[in-house]
């Protein structure tokens, strides 16, 4: 990544370690603030021993107003850059992005923050929920910020869709590989979580293990360790994606058995392991794509009984299937992919399918699914098991019970579901449309 087209290259070059952007979508008003919180040899690995979040961390503090902000980004020749980012902020109505920079590690830690509204009144630490993920620094900035504040959008949806009260964040960090002894890093992150006032839980590119280790040492805001007593998320969000599923099933076909529907699912991780095993035990003909491809033959060794085929990641979107399970990474559909399906249904796990950076322009691939006779349903209204999961680990902690949760998935997401496919279809609009409208009532109306 260029440092030079950077929120952090102005910090990095003035000792600051601090900046938020704001938005107020009420007034359309944007507010930031810059500022040096902390001495350059401030040590995390002291986090909650030394100091905490409210702890005054260096005699020469300095605190910058929007207006000096401004300045200070545009003495950097960053003006236009940062007015890009103030008007992604505008266009979703997000609350902002608070960011904290470790000169020593050169981490750049971003929240991205859509609404807080659900989390205010809930009676915790935390307002927001969301996974925090790791970017390299080669990415380019701009890209991170996009990805984190669509996700942050999509989990306001999801917190709404599950019946949580907490707004909607993301967490990007750019770094190195977290390295689970490296305690300054680790630290750190606890830290700006904690001064986001967000629950997490370990997200793209980082490893679950990072949440035992930041709960035993600094902080109970993350969730989904190996040490959770509800285990990882991968399992529950698939399973509520399968109700999901079914439930539309039932309500287009008549029936939810899945016996001879072919199959496609791409991506074999956490999620899309789980959720092929479970669309294969139903009676799914499944075909399997991953970039990993000793991950394919595992899978399919282990069900030897034909229903199983690999396929090529480059030919999965024009095979001629009944589904596709998109369980991977985003931004699959675009207008030419769009073109070339030939499938009924397209609902799967993965976030963001849709290939767009704003609401305009999801409604608008959505419509062109439906025109072609492909039911779709934004997977952000049936793929929030794993928001509740970390809900559940993070009110209850030891006490968090699986039965518990699951009775809360089956409860929960396929009356949900049932709910948006038949006010769209009242409506006469997409089911996407339709969570759209039913989100947005919520958190502007």
């Amino acid at each position: 990544m260029d440092m030079t087209r950077s929120l952090f290259a102005p910090l990095a070059a003035n000792g600051l370690t601090s900046l938020k952007l704001q938005y107020d979508w009420r007034t359309g008003e944007h507010l930031m603030s810059a500022g040096r919180e902390w001495e350059p040899n401030q040590s995390f690995s002291d986090y909650g021993e030394a100091f905490d979040v409210s702890s005054l961390r260096t005699r020469d503090g300095l605190a910058l107003n929007t207006r000096q902000t401004l300045n200070l980004y545009a003495d950097h020749g960053l003006a236009e850059y940062l007015n890009q980012i103030l008007d992604l902020l505008r266009q979703g109505r997000h609350a902002g992005i608070e960011a904290y920079y470790h000169a020593g590690r050169d981490i750049r830690f971003m929240c991205h923050q859509h609404s807080r509204k659900l989390g205010l009144r809930n009676r915790r630490h935390a307002i927001f929920a969301g996974g925090i993920r790791r970017h390299t620094r080669e990415e380019d900035e701009i890209d991170v910020v996009i990805d984190g504040l669509n996700l942050s959008r999509a989990m306001s949806f999801k917190n709404i869709a599950a019946g949580l009260d907490f707004g909607g964040s993301k967490t990007t960090v750019q770094m190195d590989e977290l390295l689970l002894n490296d305690l300054e890093s680790i630290g750190f992150l606890a830290f700006a979580v904690d001064r986001c006032r967000t629950f997490t839980g370990p997200d793209m590119n980082f490893p679950t293990a990072m949440s035992d280790i930041i709960n035993k040492h600094y902080s109970p805001q993350f969730t989904g360790g190996p040490a959770s007593p509800l285990g990882e998320t991968g399992r529950p969000t698939a399973y509520g994606t399968f109700l999901a599923l079914q439930e539309v099933l039932r309500l287009n076909e008549g029936n939810s058995a899945l016996d001879g529907y072919s199959i496609v699912v791409i991506g074999l991780g956490a999620v899309g392991w789980t959720l092929a095993e479970m669309l294969h035990e139903a009676g799914g003909d499944l075909h399997i794509a991953d970039l990993d491809v000793d991950r394919v033959e595992r899978f399919t060794a282990k069900h030897p009984d034909g229903r199983v085929a690999p396929i090529a990641i480059d030919d999965a979107l024009g095979f001629n299937g009944d589904i596709l399970c998109p369980a991977a990474v985003g931004g699959l559909l675009d207008e030419e992919t769009i073109a070339k399906l030939r499938y009924r249904y397209v609902f799967g796990p993965a976030n963001n399918q849709l290939k767009a950076t704003n609401q305009a322009e999801e409604e608008r691939l959505a419509r062109l699914l439906a025109d072609r006779g492909i039911f779709f349903q934004t997977e952000w209204w049936h793929n929030t098991a794993g928001v509740m999961c970390g809900a559940e680990e993070y009110v209850n902690g030891t006490k968090a019970s699986s039965g518990t949760l699951y009775r809360r998935i089956e409860e929960t997401i396929p009356s949900r579901t049932r709910k948006n496919l038949l006010q769209a279809r009242a409506l006469g609009i997409t089911p996407t449309e339709n969570a759209y409208r039913t989100c947005l009532d919520t958190i502007y109306g």
